[in-house]
């Protein structure tokens, strides 16, 4: 830490008082096992007074019980420094994906049924003959441990704790066991999967190379090695202009990725696969066609491709084109627990979260994320109440008006 301090004095000059604002941040995240990433802070010139946060500071702004989902992201943007803040709440380019996966929830209302007895509200569904508390499921999403030291741990024991489902990330800072470029690669995390008794593989397929994240760009954002990938690929990548998040994207994804692909990884498994990144119609149709176990409509969180349809905005598209063939599931933009009864009414089985759940692990570690979904459990059972649907299998889609049928209907 001493030399740590001394390289950062040269290199800018800061007062004596500065100093030790840093080594307190450093030393608290020293004692989070995070040392490596201090390490790699200061090789890179990164100003660790701008990119720790003081935790003692926020320790009286994060004690506070948030009372919705907004508020354990604004203790997430407290808890977290910078670099890791915008890493998980940043979406490509202009973001206009991002805040219209959460504003056409908005556009869509209500058609409540009075004179119902919601006496008693039944929450839970089946996904893949697997019952689960409440349409609810945890999403595939990157690097927990950047957000709490625990990481993904935390976030499997909140999943079981609350019933409901998680989705591991292969970009995960846990191993499979603790919790694609070579297909070589591919059959070895899935025989781990297998071994390890995961039930079903989620394929996305929205990432032929990274998005643009602008925020990552300009953070030089320096991320851990890939525990999934140790021993098989080298996860030692550094870049000079950006984010070396991207670098190491762009060293395991594959721009050839086809439907043949998927094909393969049928032949090599007999878990059922689910197919994660569709839009429209046509693929849809496709993912059907060549024997998909599910699909869920999703666009990587507005993180992929800007200016893409809001997931809610494309999912009854791909309902249509289904025609209940195979489970439909949905990500991107879910907040409240209206916004889960809306995609259910809309053809969805269940919803998956994934900002939402990192910003809790940030605030509250795994407490924070079992309240993230006991939160919006709460929120969609009052919903179903007030809408007048004692069950899941009650949600139908006159309970709700989208925008277009709101103009419609102005005409």
């Amino acid at each position: 830490m001493k030399k740590m301090l001394q390289k950062l004095e040269r290199q800018n000059g800061r007062k004596k008082k500065d100093f030790l604002a840093i080594s307190k941040c450093c030393f608290k995240f020293l004692e989070m096992n995070y040392s490596d990433l201090c390490m790699q802070y200061v090789a890179s010139g990164i100003d660790l007074l701008e990119k720790f946060i003081n935790v003692n500071v926020c320790r009286f702004q994060m004690a506070a019980e948030p009372v919705n989902l907004n508020e354990f992201q604004e203790l997430a943007r407290l808890a977290l420094p910078k670099m890791y803040y915008d890493f998980y709440a940043g979406g490509a380019e202009d973001e206009h994906t991002l805040k219209e996966n959460v504003e056409a929830f908005h556009r869509i209302t209500f058609r409540p049924r009075i004179l119902v007895d919601v006496s008693r509200i039944d929450l839970s569904t089946t996904i893949l003959d697997y019952k689960i508390s409440a349409p609810i499921i945890i999403a595939p999403t990157a690097l927990h441990k950047l957000a709490n030291p625990e990481g993904e741990v935390a976030t499997a024991r909140a999943a079981a704790s609350c019933n409901t489902i998680m989705v591991l990330s292969f970009t995960s800072s846990s191993t499979i066991e603790e919790v694609f470029k070579k297909r070589d690669i591919t059959a070895t995390l899935v025989q781990r999967a297998e071994r390890n008794g995961f039930k079903a593989l989620v394929l996305t397929v929205d990432t032929p190379r990274l998005g643009r994240r602008e925020a990552d760009i300009k953070n030089k954002m320096i991320t851990p090695p890939l525990k999934n990938l140790e021993g098989l690929l080298s996860t030692k990548v550094s870049s000079d202009t950006g984010s070396n998040f991207e670098a190491d994207a762009n060293e395991t994804m594959d721009a050839s990725l086809s439907w043949k692909d998927l094909e393969w990884l049928r032949s090599i498994t007999n878990l059922p696969i689910l197919i994660k990144g569709i839009l429209t119609r046509e693929d849809a149709i496709k993912a059907v066609e060549v024997g998909v176990a599910g699909i869920i409509v999703s666009n990587h969180g507005a993180r992929q491709l800007d200016y893409s349809p809001a997931t809610i905005s494309a999912l009854e598209e791909v309902v249509h084109a289904v025609k209940g063939r195979v489970p439909i599931l949905m990500d991107g933009g879910v907040r409240r627990g209206t916004d889960v009864f809306k995609a259910l009414a809309l053809g969805a089985q269940a919803v998956l979260i994934g900002r939402p759940v990192v910003y809790g692990l940030a605030a509250k570690g795994e407490y924070g994320v079992r309240r993230v979904i006991e939160m919006l459990k709460d929120e969609f059972e009052l919903t179903m109440a007030l809408t007048g649907c004692p069950s899941v299998k009650h949600i139908t889609r006159k309970h709700v008006r989208t925008e277009h049928e709101r103009i419609h209907s102005m005409l």
